[in-house]
């Protein structure tokens, strides 16, 4: 799977490539979806997309996955994109096991030191082919910091896109990502790399 990847970029830069994206979406008519992680990483560069002069009002925002908790709790993924990209005028779509996502102009998504994409852990064996759009799991061994079942949209809907994007911080992350792309595991991440053919972009 051909991937560019941009070394040492700032959370700057990637809000740039972000809005260089969606301007570009938005010159057609009509709504834009996106699906963006949770974690650490993307909130300052939320913060940063925020400020820019995008037409947030064509935007709406997909969390790729989410804990099962009310919105108000730290734990939750869509209240702080909603804190964050809400006021600046994105519709934010909370994921729901019946939900029906988008195609979308832009898919965003992390990657654990384990391999998992969204919330699709090893344990959830993950398929290309998952005739479901969204799936309610449980990872096995339950994140400490975050011990709570997930939604999580699946393969499909995640490579639904027009592009995708990683974010990858650390060594050890990195190097995993690349045996993704060059087959040499079957991580979850891999499976996805596996199966997209939207052009795919890495940040570290």
């Amino acid at each position: 799977m051909p991937c560019e990847i941009i070394e040492n970029a700032s959370d700057a830069q990637i809000a740039d490539w972000i809005e260089s994206r969606l301007t570009a979406a938005l010159a057609a008519d009509g709504e834009v979806a996106v699906t963006v992680p949770g974690g650490s990483t993307p909130f300052p560069i939320f913060a940063e997309l925020a400020g820019r002069d995008i037409d947030w009002s064509r935007v709406s925002v997909w969390p790729g996955d989410d804990r099962i908790v009310p919105e108000e709790h730290s734990a939750s993924n869509v209240g702080k994109i909603r804190a964050l990209l809400e006021p600046a005028g994105a519709r934010i779509v909370p994921l729901t096991e019946s939900a029906e996502p988008p195609h979308f102009a832009l898919a965003w998504l992390g990657m654990g030191g384990d391999g998992h994409i969204a919330s699709l852990f090893p344990n959830t064996d993950p398929q290309a082919d998952d005739p479901l759009p969204v799936r309610r799991l449980t990872p096995d061994p339950l994140p400490p910091e975050a011990p709570f079942d997930r939604l999580s949209l699946t393969i499909p809907a995640l490579i639904d896109c027009d592009a995708l994007m990683f974010v990858m911080r650390g060594d050890e992350k990195r190097a995993l990502f690349e045996a993704a792309l060059a087959g040499q595991h079957d991580l979850p991440v891999a499976r996805l790399l596996g199966a997209v053919r939207a052009p795919v972009t890495c940040f570290t």
